[in-house]
């Protein structure tokens, strides 16, 4: 503390307090006053203008503004005795405090003023209206010279309101300061930020005088708009005047390589960085964390950090940032505990990145570790970390958490609502996560491409094409149709509710395509069997500019699969590694399986799944199953059981599949021995269950089931497609009734299936104006209610539409879509 403070004595307490009011008066706080409980209005009576003046100085150098308002009280109680000199440094020292409502009360108090008044008022956040001070500062007639202008100009920009630099353009040409390096250089900037290039590129070529911050201006004004090339060649430009490369100027280089994607130049630029020792400048240092980061290099990009300082928090956050996002979520919790046993104290930023590598890992344990970091920090009511934490939960699967944050959040963000509406959406809870969606709605909340995009999915989930009707509705209203994103979420919407033309319409209308566009219509092509559109579709886009992925040949290998297309399934797979490049995954060795077992290859089948060159999946084995059951094949389906039940014991569906192939061969003892397994396991067989939507309302149908408000007319509806279809040339497939019991009896279970009872359902109360009725199944149709719905749809004249848990098949005037091949 300045020398002559000194503790005051109990006596002189009654006279402080007489200094609080009248310092009221100034616009001071009481606690601001009594801050001057160190100060005696005694201690030196001799003090001028000159020596406040030195010791307010000292106040700002010490940044100590709490004693600079105290001197100001002794100043007051002493009568003013400050000159404008004076006035200026105490003004200057409650801008650079932070102080606003006390620096204008200053500023307006002030019996004189000149242009370093202005200014200095001006260098802070007090003044909202820069037109009007620098109008008073005219009026009053004070000399406009470069300092005024540079800094009215840094207020403009400051103050979110560089579009009125033009303002001061005139006067700062007509008084021929625009030649002025030190103008010149505050007026690229503004141009810069209003994405005025040219106008600052003239602004440039006026300046008689060009230093190194002028050329660094030019440059980042043309690298922050985006014209790259432009900011390379002024570079060299530059460089032929004879200016050396600063590290503002090498930041801009670099930033431009990357924009460019040159980055064989921006490695040069890095050497030129190394030979100039500028690699340990934080701004250069995190360029070329940018640099390697952006190629995919991490090893070289830690190399750079490694030599960089790290005392500062923006590279570690940045570093943490970029693990997360290419995928090393283990290497970014590492560099976290680093930073924290270095001491350096974390950000929103950093916060927000560790936590989003704890999302991608679901990681829950240490997501929650870092929640109590978080809420002990004070970042608790950041938004920004908050929708972090609502994601890390989300994607940990504990939704009932990350709504609770959610719902504590003082300020929600869009991003808030879409990480809780994404986070229902992706756990398969598509009822929730639309009436999330219908809550934002109600709430005014400005809802987006991702927030329309996961409202999409929930609705293709639950097979819904009345809601996704009303949400596509919505988004042609916002503008949001023609987002790609939202394209190809209502292309698998359409695809997913059983309307693959529709599907195939938004496509078409689609002004930009991307990858994911094309793998929703074939993968759109393949669920609904039809394997051929799936590949003439595929041969459409390998003739134009996207590349096909993983993705686009699991869609084709699957549509091959559904369709029974052998040849072509297997050019695709042999395509797909030798001219795509592309390692086929389980998933495509799952379709490869299907497709040799379903055309009777089962000897090819087991080969390709011995020459995996990893573990084969439940999944292989489960479709080796399915395949070997319907060829009848009992030696490979017990291997194929028995391999799945090495790596899952509880597997329901290999139970019930042996159970049933054992049925169909009429060997009870053993579908017996099976279900005695089952039970003892705690094995449940799913329910099978079938439903249809009408007038936004789902409704849902089991075996036999009889609970149904409509259930008389159910039952009519069934007796009268029974007669028709017995006279039609129905004969029942008794086989698919996988129970012990009398031919009678399986023909009545038969009749009760879920599908019919939802059909029936449908046809009775649905107008014969809607010609399609799309019923949803969660397990495969059976052989016998595949054949009664191609003989009903003929009777009914309609299109049915059943999505099992496969594939979807399309019933029209007695034929079905997948060819009897499913």
């Amino acid at each position: 503390m300045i020398g002559f403070l000194r503790i005051i004595h109990v006596a002189e307490s009654r006279r402080l307090m007489i200094q609080c009011n009248r310092t009221r008066q100034c616009g001071f706080s009481v606690q601001t006053a009594e801050s001057s409980v160190q100060w005696s209005d005694s201690v030196a009576p001799c003090l001028d203008s000159h020596a406040y003046g030195a010791m307010l100085r000292r106040c700002i150098q010490k940044n100590d503004p709490v004693s600079a308002k105290a001197i100001h009280c002794d100043i007051l109680k002493k009568g003013s005795c400050l000159d404008l000199f004076a006035t200026n440094i105490l003004l200057n020292a409650y801008v650079k405090a932070g102080f606003d409502k006390d620096a204008l009360n200053l500023f307006d108090e002030m019996p004189e003023r000149n242009n370093v008044s202005y200014v200095t008022l001006s260098q802070g956040y007090a003044c909202q209206d820069p037109v009007g001070l620098y109008s008073r500062l005219h009026r009053e007639g004070h000399e406009l010279n470069p300092h005024v202008f540079t800094s009215f100009l840094k207020l403009f920009v400051s103050l979110d309101k560089a579009e009125i630099c033009w303002w001061l353009h005139s006067p700062i040409v007509k008084l021929g300061y625009d030649s002025n390096a030190f103008v010149g250089a505050a007026l690229i900037n503004a141009y810069s930020v209003c994405g005025s290039v040219d106008t600052a590129r003239s602004v440039f070529e006026g300046i008689l005088c060009k230093d190194i911050v002028v050329w660094a201006g030019i440059l980042s004004c043309y690298v922050e708009n985006g014209y790259f090339e432009d900011s390379l060649e002024l570079l060299s430009c530059m460089g032929r005047a004879g200016f050396m490369p600063n590290n503002y100027t090498f930041d801009t280089a670099l930033k431009a390589s990357i924009g460019l994607g040159a980055f064989h130049f921006a490695k040069g630029v890095h050497g030129q960085i190394l030979k100039t020792c500028y690699e340990l400048d934080p701004r250069v240092g995190v360029g070329l964390l940018q640099l390697y980061t952006q190629l995919g290099d991490m090893s070289d990009a830690f190399e750079v950090f490694n030599e960089m300082p790290k005392n500062d928090v923006v590279p570690w956050s940045f570093m943490i940032a970029r693990f997360c996002q290419n995928g090393f979520c283990n290497e970014a919790v590492d560099l976290f505990i680093r930073m924290r046993e270095v001491f350096v104290v974390p950000n929103e930023f950093t916060l927000s990145s560790i936590l989003n590598g704890c999302a991608i890992g679901k990681c829950s344990g240490l997501g929650e570790q870092l929640h109590g970091l978080v809420v002990k920090v004070g970042f608790d009511l950041d938004v920004y970390v908050s929708n972090a934490l609502i994601d890390v939960y989300a994607k940990c699967e504990k939704m009932d958490t990350a709504v609770k944050l959610f719902a504590e959040l003082s300020s929600k963000s869009v991003v808030s609502w879409n990480t809780v509406i994404v986070g229902y959406e992706n756990l398969g809870e598509g009822g929730k996560a639309l009436s999330m969606f219908r809550e934002a709605l109600r709430n005014q909340v400005s809802v987006t491409e991702v927030t329309f995009s996961s409202a999409l999915g929930a609705c293709a989930s639950l097979a819904s094409m009345e809601l996704g009707v009303q949400v596509h509705g919505l988004a042609l209203k916002t503008n949001n149709a023609k987002r790609v994103a939202v394209s190809n979420s209502l292309i698998d919407m359409y695809a997913k509710c059983g309307d693959i033309k529709v599907a195939q319409s938004v496509f078409n209308e689609m002004e930009t395509i991307d990858v994911a566009s094309w793998n929703a219509l074939i993968s759109g092509y393949s669920t609904h069997g039809l394997g051929r559109q799936a590949l003439r579709i595929f041969d459409i886009m390998k003739d134009s500019d996207c590349k096909p992925n993983g993705l686009t040949f699991l869609g084709v290998l699957s549509g091959c699969s559904n369709a029974g297309l052998i040849d072509q399934g297997q050019d695709c797979f042999e395509s797909m590694i030798c001219d795509h490049g592309i390692e086929p995954c389980l998933e495509h060795y799952t379709c490869m399986v299907r497709l040799l077992g379903r055309s009777g290859q089962l000897d090819k089948a087991m080969n390709l799944i011995e020459g995996i060159p990893y573990e084969p999946s439940v999944m292989i084995w489960r479709a080796m199953l399915s395949a070997s059951m319907n060829q009848n094949n009992e030696e490979f389906a017990r291997r194929s059981a028995e391999e799945i039940l090495k790596i899952n014991p509880k597997d329901e569906a290999t139970y019930v599949l042996l159970s049933n192939m054992y049925a169909g061969a009429k060997q009870w003892a053993n579908v017996a021995s099976i279900r005695k397994s089952m039970k003892e396991k705690g094995v449940k067989k799913e329910p099978g269950l079938s439903w249809i939507e009408h007038q936004g309302d789902v409704h849902f149908f089991s075996v036999g089931s009889s609970d149904h408000p409509d259930m008389k007319l159910i039952n009519g509806m069934l007796e009268w497609l029974n007669m028709k279809a017995t006279r039609a040339g129905y004969v029942p497939d008794r086989n698919a009734v996988l129970l012990d019991m009398d031919d009678v009896e399986k023909d009545k279970r038969l009749w009760v299936h879920s599908e019919r009872l939802a059909l029936a359902y449908g046809l009775v109360r649905m107008p014969s104006s809607r010609n399609r009725i799309l019923i949803m199944k969660n397990l495969r149709i059976c052989s016998d209610c595949h054949s009664a719905m191609k003989v009903i749809s003929s009777i009914v004249q309609r299109d049915l539409v059943i999505r099992d848990m496969n594939r979807f098949h399309h019933f029209h005037a007695g034929v079905c879509s997948c060819d009897d091949h499913w």
